[in-house]
């Protein structure tokens, strides 16, 4: 067969083909956009391949009559049929081969026994024998559940349905449209891609499905957290499966690799190779800041697979008249915020303040030009930061003092509120680059903020929404229970910073803070900020991939 010149791999895997069957947006999402989430369904279903994934046996070309031949993990191909499997088991004998596949379950209550993917896999499988001069007339499922063996009988008419499947996955795999989600399936409950799919949510952004019925995200929170590395001169090693900080030679102290999700590193620390190679082969990216808190990279692994999305958002990108669409969407989001967290945390919500954030609120819904919508942005924020002093109650008179806030200020900060605030969204920026890389974007390349040399546009862009609801509130928190006081402050040169005890704390409620359980407005389901991060990452996605009609900014009641 000649070589394909669709843009598609040659040859077509029969697994492919089985999820294409099963749902062909799971298939879309792993073929096409190389993504994949382990679950407990997929660790079981490796553990129970264990055996046969491990090759034995040999398929010898020139085969003498009437010899038998059993052999596991065989992989073959069917050039042209465009297809290539690897067969569990292949049982021969003399020209009679029946392949056998392994499946976790057990044996479905359905006509014949079978999936109807299973079915197609097997089909595949016994099309690629038969290219390579095997008869088959009958492969085999077996349930490792019900330990028991179901024949799959390979009639012409699984022979054309298996053909008109594998056409129509070569049609929308060169699409370029991902198939829209499954409605109401049962099938999504224990998918592993929910999380990335998002079938209920999409169907409700696409008023294909009734708000009510939105079923919970899973897991709500996520069990692996960041670990922030502060102590100057300290030495990041490996232990087995642990991470290991010493300084001086000193354990200061362990984690786990498996409830790690970051690493991150402040200043003078140091971080083996071994060490590097085992976060990147975990996809944990290692986060670098200075000393004072300035985010300024991270080391990760390859990237993510799914280039689809990237050529949208560079598409996206360079159309003004689509890119202002979610530029006016993420200064909305900001908005909204600053005025739900005013009239929520302020003694005595001051009407004038609300009324013209609502003012400037819709206007930036009709603004024409980023030029426009930047001066609204910054107009509501001079509202906003002039009421913020309200918001604080610090405890004794020394904090009073310590906390006077007057105005926003950076580059340095000149206040420890200021100093706070600057080193907050240094935070959330790190874990919204870090939530844009995994989910498929380029950081680097915004749709409001500008590029330029170093600077995460499109973090930027998407921690809008999130800067009143997450870092202002840890800073609410932090002077209004007393977290943080004087002691915690450096001043130099009518500059303010952070100590290292002063730092610790901040992160401490920070990471308190995106791990709170909120109930999402618009889904209805409970999920913690640090997975709020990531669901609106994907809408985006979905946006730009032509699945839904607008991008819906985070916002609180």
């Amino acid at each position: 067969m000649s070589v394909q010149n669709d843009g598609l791999p040659d040859l077509i895997p029969a697994r492919m083909l089985n999820e294409f069957t099963y749902c062909p947006r799971l298939c879309y999402l792993e073929w096409v956009q190389g993504q994949f989430v382990e679950s407990s369904d997929t660790l079981e279903g490796t553990f129970q391949h264990r055996r046969v994934d491990k090759e034995k046996g040999e398929v010898p070309e020139d085969r003498e009559d009437g010899q038998t031949i059993h052999a596991r993990s065989v992989m073959m191909s069917a050039p042209d049929h465009r297809l290539i499997a690897r067969i569990d088991l292949l049982e021969v004998e003399g020209n009679e081969a029946t392949p056998v596949e392994y499946k976790r379950g057990k044996i479905p209550d359905v006509p014949g026994g079978v999936w109807e993917s299973d079915m197609v896999q097997l089909c595949v499988q016994a099309l690629i024998l038969r290219e390579n001069g095997f008869q088959c007339n009958v492969g085999v499922v077996y349930y490792v559940q019900s330990r028991g063996r179901v024949n799959v009988p390979i009639t012409s008419q699984l022979i054309a349905r298996t053909l008109e499947l594998r056409d129509k996955m070569i049609e929308t795999a060169m699409s370029g449209m991902i198939p829209y989600p499954l409605d109401d399936s049962p099938k999504c409950l224990r998918c592993s891609l929910a999380g990335i799919c998002l079938p209920d949510e999409v169907n409700l952004l696409n008023a294909r499905r009734a708000k009510e019925e939105t079923r919970r995200l899973v897991p709500a929170r996520q069990d692996a957290l960041p670990v922030y590395v502060q102590a100057q001169g300290a030495i990041i090693g490996k232990r087995g499966d642990e991470l290991v900080f010493k300084q001086s030679g000193v354990l200061l102290d362990s984690a786990r690799l498996l409830d790690v999700s970051q690493v991150c590193i402040f200043g003078n620390v140091q971080i083996s190779t071994q060490v590097i190679r085992e976060l990147l082969a975990r996809e944990i990216p290692v986060c670098y800041f200075s000393y004072g808190g300035w985010f300024s990279g991270y080391t990760t692994g390859l990237g993510h697979k799914n280039v689809e999305l990237r050529i949208k958002q560079f598409e996206i990108a360079s159309q003004p008249e689509q890119s202002i669409k979610l530029a006016r969407a993420f200064v909305e989001g900001k908005i909204r915020n600053c005025r739900t967290l005013l009239r929520r945390n302020h003694p005595e919500p001051p009407l004038a303040a609300l009324t013209e954030l609502s003012r400037l609120l819709r206007q930036a819904s009709k603004a024409e030009t980023p030029e426009t919508l930047l001066g609204l942005e910054g107009a509501a924020a001079k509202v906003y930061f002039a009421n913020f002093q309200a918001m604080l109650k610090p405890k004794s008179v020394e904090a009073i003092e310590t906390f006077n806030f007057t105005n926003r200020n950076r580059r340095p900060p000149t206040d420890p509120v200021n100093a706070i605030l600057s080193f907050v969204y240094a935070v959330l920026i790190k874990d919204v680059t870090v939530v844009l890389q995994t989910t498929g974007f380029d950081p680097y390349l915004g749709f409001y903020h500008r590029p330029k040399y170093g600077r995460p546009a499109l973090a930027l862009d998407l921690a809008e929404e999130f800067r009143p609801l997450i870092g202002d509130s840890v800073v609410l928190t932090l002077v209004n229970k007393g977290e943080v006081g004087a002691k915690d402050f450096l001043r130099r040169a009518g500059a303010v910073a952070l100590t290292n005890r002063g730092r610790k704390q901040v992160l401490v409620a920070y990471e308190r803070r995106m791990d709170t359980l909120i109930t999402h407005p618009m889904f209805g389901y409970t999920v913690s900020y640090r997975r709020i991060l990531e669901v609106q990452a994907r809408l985006l996605g979905r946006f730009l991939q032509g699945e839904i009609n607008s991008y819906p900014p985070f916002t609180t009641r």
